[in-house]
């Protein structure tokens, strides 16, 4: 006799069926399922990410090459963020919604036609501009590198900087896919990314060295942010038509909360110029920064920016509608989450700091010296990681908002008043003394942000959860100490065996330390994080309780 489909041998299969239909290009997600699946999307990107890091590891080491390299990113991610913002995607999904929710479609057309020609057009002359006064912009960033390391680092900067445009039409197509809650072309689109740049070098670099790697960036932009997200549009019938009408109300609206963002300097951008700018003057600093701050971006990449990306059309879609009440509910339960999970996962960044980045990076060319310096920033770095993951959700919330000149001038007066204390910590701690300045940064950036929409009765800070993330606070200091206590115990001392036995020791005192400090101090956190719709509303919860009480219907 067939199962029927609620007996206990369908449901497994109904299960299955159902995290199978997150896959499926054309299926609308929640904020739940969209959360999880871009968490997913940024794990696998992250993997590849570590892979195509320690390729460069292996391959080219710590040395004034892969120096010149990463510093070869900063004028095309400048001139991105110059000219479309680095918001393109940010800032259209609201007007995008809008428009969708009031069933304009042809207008929405009509305005994203206009922003992919116009801004493309602007971004080409700017990066005809760059690419002829790369040597001498160069030359004022980076005056400590040597006359070879600037020469390399001009050819490598000359070659990334057409992929601003792949990045910028990529970025306003996946808009497009966002407002329609469609998130599955651009969560994958970093994939290809990465993956481009390792057979970039895997295949080119016995001919053009570590050049290879530019050319795989430049491949990647094409096949990754562009492509894919092209091919998903058109898969919806998104349809483009070349335009110029600036007297568009739309474009003019896009245009108006664009330029704070366009002009304005966010810290969360300019820290990695910062950081390559003082750096310059050691050989392999700005590398083993670099690779520090790649590493701790992971965390930032699964807790914070999956979160805050999948919840921007949501914030959006809720501040439209009116429900203020529930729009600063929302944000405050993101928060509280993002917040306690964050302190727990920085105890064990901390402890584990030297095998986890011995394990990940030690190879070929990159020693167990480079292991013990990159762990000493990624130590520093991990402090800040609630900040770094809360600032995305509070940034969003403005956006959703309809305001990006508040906090994109906040973060401008942050960004240029904490350039002295770079160079204060700098030379007091040397390079170690960045990483620190880094943490200020960015947690004056966020507690800016959360005090100006609470000012604004957008996002009350007194109603986020405290004692939750008390209670994670306490238990993160608990499990930390213990945790490094085994880590000074065993010491990591050039040997794989040793990474994997302090991370395997480590992880256990960690996790039982977590689970046992949890569980003393009744924690709701697990609970929290497994529901789909997690309490985090308990005082609009509380008045429509009230108003079903009286009667009142929907």
């Amino acid at each position: 006799m067939a199962n029927s489909a609620d007996s206990p041998e369908a449901r497994p299969v109904r299960g299955f069926a159902r995290i199978l239909r997150l896959f499926r290009p054309s299926h609308q997600h929640s904020a739940f399922s969209a959360t999880l699946l871009l968490m997913t999307a940024v794990m696998l990107s992250r993997v590849i990410g570590y892979v195509r890091e320690a390729y460069i590891a292996y391959a080219f080491g710590a040395g004034p090459a892969t120096d010149a390299y990463v510093a070869g990113f900063t004028i095309p991610d400048w001139l991105n963020y110059l000219v479309a913002g680095g918001t393109a995607s940010i800032t259209f999904v609201s007007i995008y919604t809008r428009f969708l929710a009031e069933n304009r479609e042809e207008e929405a057309q009509k305005t994203f036609s206009v922003i992919i020609t116009v801004m493309t057009a602007v971004l080409g002359v700017g990066v005809l501009l760059a690419e002829f006064f790369t040597p001498q912009i160069s030359r004022h960033l980076f005056p400590k590198f040597s006359a070879e390391q600037l020469e390399l680092c001009v050819h490598l900067t000359r070659i990334l900087l057409p992929a601003q445009i792949f990045f910028y039409v990529g970025g306003v197509v996946s808009a497009v896919l966002l407002s329609r809650r469609l998130f599955l072309f651009p969560a994958f689109s970093p994939l290809l990314y990465n993956a481009a740049i390792i057979m970039g070098g895997v295949l080119l670099s016995h001919r053009f060295g570590i050049a290879s790697l530019a050319y795989g960036a430049l491949a990647g932009s094409f096949l990754g942010p562009f492509l894919i997200n092209a091919i998903g549009a058109a898969r919806i019938g998104t349809g483009y038509s070349i335009s110029f009408d600036v007297r568009n109300p739309a474009f003019r609206e896009w245009v108006r909360l664009s330029i704070p963002l366009m002009l304005g300097v966010s810290l969360v951008t300019a820290d990695d110029w910062i950081l390559r700018y003082f750096a310059s003057g050691a050989v392999g600093d700005i590398t083993r920064l670099n690779y520090a701050k790649r590493l701790f971006a992971v965390p930032i990449a699964v807790l914070g920016q999956a979160t805050s990306q999948a919840s921007l059309p949501f914030f959006a879609k809720l501040f439209g509608e009116k429900r203020l009440r529930e729009f600063g509910d929302t944000v405050n339960g993101s928060v509280y989450r993002i917040v306690a999970t964050s302190l727990l996962a920085t105890s064990f960044m901390m402890a584990a700091a030297l095998p986890l980045i011995d394990l990940v990076y030690r190879r070929g060319h990159f020693r167990f010296s480079d292991s013990q310096e990159t762990a000493l920033y990624f130590f520093w770095f991990a402090l800040s990681l609630c900040f770094w993951s809360a600032q995305g959700l509070y940034s969003r919330a403005f956006y959703a908002a309809g305001n990006t000149l508040v906090p994109m001038v906040a973060s401008s007066l942050i960004t240029v008043a904490s350039i002295p204390i770079y160079s204060a910590l700098f030379h007091k701690f040397s390079t170690m003394g960045l990483a620190m300045a880094s943490d200020l940064g960015i947690v004056a950036n966020t507690l800016a942000l959360a005090l100006l929409l609470h000012r604004r009765q957008l996002v009350r800070m007194n109603e986020l959860r405290w004692a939750e993330i008390g209670k994670a606070g306490a238990t993160s200091l608990v499990a930390g100490w213990l945790s490094y206590q085994v880590a000074r115990v065993l010491l990591v001392n050039n040997s794989r065996i040793a990474d994997l036995r302090a991370l395997g020791l480590i992880t256990v005192t960690w996790a039982g330390a977590v689970a046992a400090g949890l569980w003393l101090t009744r924690s709701s956190l697990v609970g929290d994080l497994r529901r789909r719709k997690p309490a985090a509303y308990p005082r609009v919860a509380e008045e429509r309780a009230e108003e079903l009480s009286k009667g009142i219907e929907p």
